[in-house]
């Protein structure tokens, strides 16, 4: 979902490292506002839909820029003063994409500045509002980084931090609901959240209902999957909700080799874990000394169930179930549990 870039540099002046992208910075908006900005006509889905209702938060978002565009000075700063923001918007960035980016920079400078705030709990330190991954290289580089110090709100913080991604590197789906559950979370309203992220009320709606539906821990688990969409994650969850497949699904993402695949190999390994059909527990009789069948055994991945025949043995079912007691404490003595 292309957007304007917050700082007015494009993709291809930051690939080519032009001086042109420092000076435009001077004069171009540091930060975008409180809500999404235009969208051609051809927008698709409910965003063109719901267009002609967001006409106050155009506005606003554009008052705000032009008040934080007052004043910009970039300044060089100490990584080690510098903390993450308090919301956390991506699932995993790989090595090899850090060292790409910490090895452009060694290169040809850091191009673009981040922007931070005085740290509201911690005075001489700084909060990130975008600009992790360039701060990172900085650290791994030993330089100083290249940032822009605003006053911000926690609101201008968070709508800056999402409305940056979405220009920069999109974040993939799960990444962005996750976003959102995670603002909504904190107490920051709806309209705050859709402006940071560009998406209308329905679109936002959606989102965030998935999330409630899925094991956040699960989430990490399988990564920012960049390729897959709301559809197949809606998929993933449905297929959660069936009995047992939730504990199943814990144990699966634990093995070393769905751990070592690429995100989106881990999304496709789980829901074809989940998809293949187990087949089905078969009982088996216990014989009896005398011959009879009086117990049936049927056992599963997480247990074993015992069937007493009524027929062949009355009153043998309460005969085990008061003996239980002594039964477990056998078992432990003997197993030393």
């Amino acid at each position: 979902m292309a957007r304007k870039n917050l700082i007015g540099i494009t993709a291809d002046q930051l690939e080519n490292g032009t001086e042109a992208a420092l000076e435009r910075l001077t004069t171009a908006r540091p930060i975008a506002g409180l809500s999404v900005g235009t969208r051609p006509a051809s927008a698709v889905g409910g965003i063109t839909r719901s267009l002609s209702n967001i006409t106050q938060k155009v506005e606003r978002a554009q008052e705000l820029e032009r008040q934080l565009a007052e004043g910009l000075v970039v300044v060089d700063l100490d990584p080690t003063l510098i903390d993450a923001s308090f919301i956390v918007d991506r699932l995993e960035i790989t090595a090899d994409a850090q060292s790409a980016l910490a090895e452009q920079i060694r290169e040809h400078g850091q191009q673009v500045p981040i922007l931070v705030r005085p740290h509201p709990d911690a005075d001489g330190r700084y909060q990130v509002a975008y600009g992790h991954r360039r701060l990172e290289a900085a650290r791994a580089l030993g330089n100083k980084v290249r940032a822009v110090v605003r006053d911000l709100s926690d609101e201008q913080l968070v709508v800056s931090q999402g409305q940056e991604n979405n220009t920069r590197t999109d974040l993939s789906f799960i990444e962005r609901a996750l976003f959102a559950a995670r603002l909504e979370d904190r107490g920051f309203s709806r309209e705050t959240i859709m402006s940071s992220l560009g998406v209308d009320k329905a679109a936002l709606s959606k989102m965030i209902s998935i999330i409630r539906r899925l094991p956040i821990a699960l989430i990490e688990a399988v990564g920012p999957a960049p390729s897959v969409g709301r559809r197949r994650w809606l998929e993933l969850a449905e297929l959660l909700a069936q009995g047992g497949k939730s504990e199943a699904a814990n144990v699966f993402v634990q093995d070393k080799q769905f751990q070592a695949a690429a995100s989106d190999q881990r999304f496709d390994a789980l829901c074809a874990f989940l998809n293949t059909p187990k087949a089905r527990a078969k009982a088996i009789s216990w014989v009896a000394p005398d011959d009879t069948t009086p117990v049936r055994i049927r056992e599963t991945d997480g247990e074993t169930t015992l069937s007493f025949n009524r027929r062949q043995a009355p009153g043998f079912a309460d005969f085990v179930r008061q003996r239980l007691k002594s039964l477990y404490l056998e078992y432990q003595e003997e197993t030393g549990d």
